[in-house]
Order: C-alpha cells, then sequence, then structure tokens
C-alpha cells in the first residue's frame, strides 16, 4: 500500500498504525478532563474524558499525501496549526475513554492511507447512448406538454 521509504529514527515507544506507518509515543498528547452528559455526582468530581492531541502537519513518520488526506478526512477535527484534536467521552472510565480517542485517530490515520483508484474514462456504449437520447425526448416532451395552451 505504501511505497517504501527510509525507516525514521524512533526515541521511545511507538505504535503501529497502518502498514508502513509507525507513530511515536511521544507525538500523541493526551489531556484530560470532565466529560458531560449523565452520570450523576461521579461527572463533577472525576476527569474521565480525554483530549488526545496529534500534530499531523509536523510529523516526520507520515508521507505529505497522507497528511493532505488526513487534512480532509479530519474535517474540522484539524485545526490550522495542522493538530488533529479528539475528544472522547463515552465510557466511564479514563482508560476506555483513552483507548477510544486513540483507536478513532489510527482509523483516521489508516482510512488516509488508502490510495484512491485512478478513474480511466471510457467510451459511451451504443447501449447507454440509446438510454441517454430517450431519457432526453421523454424529458422533452413532457416539458412541450406544459407549454401554452390554446383555448379554440
Amino acid at each position: 500500500m505504501l511505497p517504501p521509504s527510509s525507516p525514521p529514527r524512533f526515541q521511545g515507544p511507538t505504535v503501529l498504525v497502518a502498514p508502513g506507518i509507525r507513530l511515536a509515543e511521544t507525538e500523541l498528547q493526551e489531556s484530560f478532563l470532565r466529560a458531560g452528559g449523565p452520570g450523576g455526582q461521579n461527572v463533577n468530581k472525576v476527569e474521565t474524558a480525554v483530549q488526545l492531541r496529534f500534530d499531523a502537519a509536523a510529523s516526520p513518520n507520515l508521507p505529505q499525501w497522507v497528511k493532505d488526506k488526513l487534512k480532509t478526512l479530519a474535517g474540522r477535527r484539524w485545526t490550522g496549526d495542522g493538530v488533529i484534536v479528539i475528544t472522547a467521552q463515552r465510557h466511564r472510565t479514563q482508560e476506555r475513554n483513552r483507548e477510544d480517542a486513540r483507536e478513532r485517530l489510527f482509523e483516521l490515520i489508516r482510512e488516509a492511507t488508502v490510495r484512491q483508484a485512478v478513474r480511466r474514462a471510457t467510451r459511451p456504449t451504443l447501449g447507454s447512448q440509446k438510454r441517454r437520447l430517450d431519457a432526453k425526448a421523454t424529458r422533452s416532451g413532457v416539458k412541450r406538454l406544459r407549454g401554452s395552451v390554446d383555448i379554440d
């Protein structure tokens, strides 16, 4: 899927995200905050929500074409500085929210590594030309019937 390139040098633990793409743990920044929604008193005193930040624009481990596609896929989660921000608060525990945020980021990167097949234009067939002309004739007839009516 990915073209072979010189392997980047990692300092510390890494995470295999997609074939040929590894991220250093130091590239992922997590902060914890209080989650909203139901949960009673637990919501008000425990920081279970996780905000995961990944500086994709500055990451040396992502090829440029993956960064470009990632920017499109991330949408509003991509900040002006090129940082992807994912907030996870679906679960009641901090650990499960951490796993959820990481998995969502990794899935986004995996999706960005899939290359779209290049579409090659083909010539129209006789059947498709006939269907197209029949549809145009039908539509023309409908519009002609909507014209002014002669009252004689």
